[in-house]
């Protein structure tokens, strides 16, 4: 369950898609604080998407985490998501959150450089994300989007998520950037680990190490 109040430090975000057992979802929800939960379809259809989010989001909501919906504003509406994530241009984040921003948070993903966040960041969202969906295959967070994440941190009010390793231990290098957010995935839901444990384990580090905000 997680924790009252949220803790003043970097938070987790999970990420799993219709290749976690929904079980699983349950479980690392289970195991500490988590501000949201964001769902991707991993490649698989729109209708195995739904039947998924539609197991996973009231068991989210209920646990007080907000679930976001990656790349389908059709079932964020049908399964009663608090958000979007776009992975897309100006122009697509632009068109969604004029069309979806009044009743759902709309998040912004997809920048590789300072120049594309920016671009983003003009637009709004209600954050914007480092990192790729999938890509989280080695122990440590990819060097470029730590470095993205400090830099925006510093210098934007606009809250980031900077997507971790595989390993753990990976979120103390995010929480290190100032980023809002650390996303966390194959660390989670590698086949192995207990979902429930590694979500304790990583808000203990956090605890720890993480900088407090407004210290």
């Amino acid at each position: 369950m997680n924790q009252t109040p949220a803790p003043n430090r970097c938070r987790i975000v999970l990420i799993a898609s219709p290749h976690v057992p929904e079980s699983r979802v349950r479980a690392a929800l289970s195991g500490g604080d988590v501000a949201s939960l964001i769902l991707d379809a991993g490649g698989l259809d729109e209708a195995a998407f739904q039947a998924f989010a539609e197991q996973v989001v009231p068991a989210a909501q209920a646990a007080g985490v907000a679930v976001v919906i990656a790349g389908d504003s059709r079932i964020a509406g049908r399964v009663h998501a608090d958000g979007l994530h776009v992975e897309a241009g100006k122009d697509e984040l632009a068109d969604a959150i004029e069309r979806h921003q009044a009743r759902m948070m709309v998040g912004a993903g997809g920048a590789k450089t300072r120049d594309d966040a920016l671009e983003l960041g003009e637009e709004r969202p209600d954050y914007i994300f480092f990192g790729r969906f999938g890509y989280d295959t080695k122990p440590e967070p990819h060097a470029r989007n730590l470095a993205l994440g400090a830099w925006w941190s510093e210098m934007i009010e606009i809250p980031c998520i900077v997507m971790a390793g595989a390993d753990l231990a990976s979120a103390e290098a995010v929480a290190a950037t100032g980023a809002e957010f650390v996303a966390l995935s194959a660390a989670v839901f590698s086949e192995g680990v207990d979902p429930a444990a590694a979500v304790a384990e990583a808000n203990a580090l956090l605890d720890r190490t993480a900088p407090r905000f407004g210290a």
